[in-house]
């Protein structure tokens, strides 16, 4: 059951909810339809923003996205609803330019793209940011589950309460000038709550199903995405084992991830490494090699991450202990993290051997103290398993 009063609370707003306007981000879903409304009954003076991230005229049928042409059309009717104001944002060209294209240049350097992440960076919480100051907001709220607090005066965040739906992994790059603004209405309940709240309200999305796909992406296809971007620059080639022997052909090692076990298309192989199951453990972009082997060669006991973020401050101390997260579906392992001299990148060691990381994905960080709690994050900018040190120790030698 929502709590009005403890909503009102943790807007952490002075004075009454009428004297304060609060811009709702609104894909189109029932998270973002319930963050309006909730904030509506708590009195706030509320405004709709939904942006137009690509040509929806070309994906208005896509289900299980966001920010398509039925969503806009879903946040324009639910506005209604609550009798409240509604502007679309055309950020198509931004979005392209600073998701889109990393999204496909990420790939043909053979890492792992998270733009959800990188949409939240740039267009949610810096360029809708500013237009909700804009417009004289107190602050801007979203329909993520994840919970902002303050102790002794100093904001945080929190994972979300609900953990099916936490979405802290995708959080850890909001910068302390973006917490002081940003709102989560949600974070405190579940998502069968949420949904309970917009049947009460009658609110058409109610029912309506979450986003599985990134919003760009039809049907989850990544590989078609990059070869309509980047014509020309995706090449055949060979899938070999850690030895050199050629098992098959790939069409571009776009199609493939570190740790990537299913869909490889040679299937395991009788007398191969003591018939293991193959898996993807390393993506040579300059031979244009997919190489393969059995799941001990992903084994990985370090990382070095870049461009960290710092939602708070790191101890002094040159190592501590943290948990980490290595994907968002993961679950976080503990892990002794050392920061450089201002902050910005770091080299963590693992506990225990990790399987499958890959470059370009982040490393979020926890309290290993209060594990609910969010330091922060980077991106993983190198990640050596053992396959990878034992050709580093080869050619050394």
């Amino acid at each position: 059951m929502t709590n009005i009063s403890q909503i009102i609370e943790e807007m952490d707003l002075v004075g009454n909810p009428s004297d304060h306007r609060i811009v709702v981000a609104m894909s189109g879903g029932v998270d973002s339809s319930v963050t309006a409304a909730l904030l509506v009954e708590a009195g706030f003076d509320v405004v709709g923003l939904t942006m137009q991230l690509y040509d929806y005229g070309k994906t208005v049928q896509k289900k299980g996205a966001c920010c398509a042409g039925s969503d806009i059309n879903d946040a324009r009717l639910v506005s209604s609803k609550l009798g409240i104001p509604h502007y679309v944002l055309d950020y198509e060209s931004v979005f392209h330019d600073q998701v889109i294209n990393d999204f496909a240049d990420t790939y043909l350097r053979g890492e792992t793209p998270i733009p959800c992440v990188r949409c939240n960076q740039s267009v949610k919480f810096t360029d809708m940011f500013a237009r909700a100051k804009n417009l004289g907001a107190s602050a801007m709220a979203t329909g993520h589950y994840i919970r902002r607090k303050k102790n002794q005066g100093v904001t945080s965040l929190y994972t979300g309460l609900d953990p099916l739906k936490d979405q802290s992994y995708f959080l850890f790059a909001t910068t302390k000038k973006q917490l002081d603004f940003v709102r989560f209405p949600l974070g405190s309940l579940t998502k069968d709550e949420t949904r309970s709240v917009a049947k009460r309200y009658d609110l058409d999305v109610a029912e309506k199903p979450d986003s599985q796909d990134i919003c760009f992406v039809p049907e989850g296809k990544y590989a078609d995405i990059v070869r309509k971007l980047r014509p020309g620059s995706i090449n055949k080639g060979n899938i070999i084992d850690i030895d050199g022997n050629i098992l098959g052909k790939h069409n571009g090692i776009i199609d493939f991830t570190i740790g990537q076990r299913k869909g490889i298309g040679i299937g395991g192989r009788k007398g191969v490494h003591n018939n293991s199951v193959l898996y993807v453990i390393a993506l040579d972009t300059e031979k244009n090699n997919v190489i393969v082997g059995s799941r001990d060669y992903l084994s990985c006991v370090n990382i070095k991450i870049s461009d960290c973020n710092w939602i708070v401050e790191p101890p002094k101390q040159s190592e501590f202990k943290v948990y980490v997260k290595l994907r968002n579906s993961s679950p976080p392992v503990i892990g002794k993290i050392n920061v450089n001299f201002d902050n910005s990148l770091a080299c963590l060691l693992f506990d225990e051997p990790q399987f499958g990381v890959s470059t370009g994905q982040a490393a979020v960080f926890y309290n290993i103290k209060e594990s609910a709690q969010i330091l922060g994050g980077g991106w993983i900018t190198e990640a050596p398993n053992k396959f990878k040190l034992a050709v580093s120790k080869l050619c050394n030698a």
